[in-house]
């Protein structure tokens, strides 16, 4: 009997979630949480490129414009089941996310206490990662964090202006 996409695209979400979730904490029972949070990183750096890669396929973007980053990101984060806004202006892509599913899992298997110091770790990796699969003409930040006790996030991305300094 074949389920229609919705029903198929929220099992796939919420196994992704659950398989991310379940290996961070073995590799933490094995070894400790910075050790898990190391190897989180390492991972997220490669899944962060094959998205923006597959946004970009999926999505028949190859230029590097504020716009159709906007495009690929949210793709990203709808994939995900962020519940967030977009504003795109020349040089810049600004997203207030209203909830995020990682944000809510950790709050679910009672590890809020761990979610400031993963989020500060990996939203940033990820965003670098999206910088550079975008011509590496952008960089990342977030001025606030839910995680951190903000009321939301705000991932910013920015066009590098010739001359400035790339971050590190």
């Amino acid at each position: 009997m074949p389920h229609d996409d919705h029903v198929i695209a929220s099992f796939l979400r919420r196994s992704y979630h659950a398989v991310d979730g379940l290996w961070f904490v073995t590799a933490e029972q094995d070894s400790d949480f910075e050790h898990a949070l190391d190897l989180d990183v390492r991972v997220w750096r490669v899944l962060a490129k094959i998205q923006a890669r597959k946004a970009r396929e999926l999505l028949g973007v190859s230029a590097n414009t504020a716009k159709d980053l906007a495009r690929c990101f949210s793709l990203k984060l709808d994939a995900d089941g962020h519940r967030y806004s977009v504003e795109v202006a020349e040089g810049t892509v600004r997203f207030c996310v209203a909830a995020c599913p990682w944000r809510e899992l950790l709050q679910r298997s009672d590890r809020q206490h761990l979610a400031a110091q993963v989020a500060q770790t990996i939203c940033p990796t990820e965003g670098a990662v999206w910088c550079a699969e975008f011509g590496g003409e952008w960089q990342f930040d977030m001025p606030q964090m839910a995680c951190s006790g903000a009321e939301s996030c705000e991932m910013r991305f920015s066009r590098v202006e010739a001359g400035q300094d790339r971050p590190g």
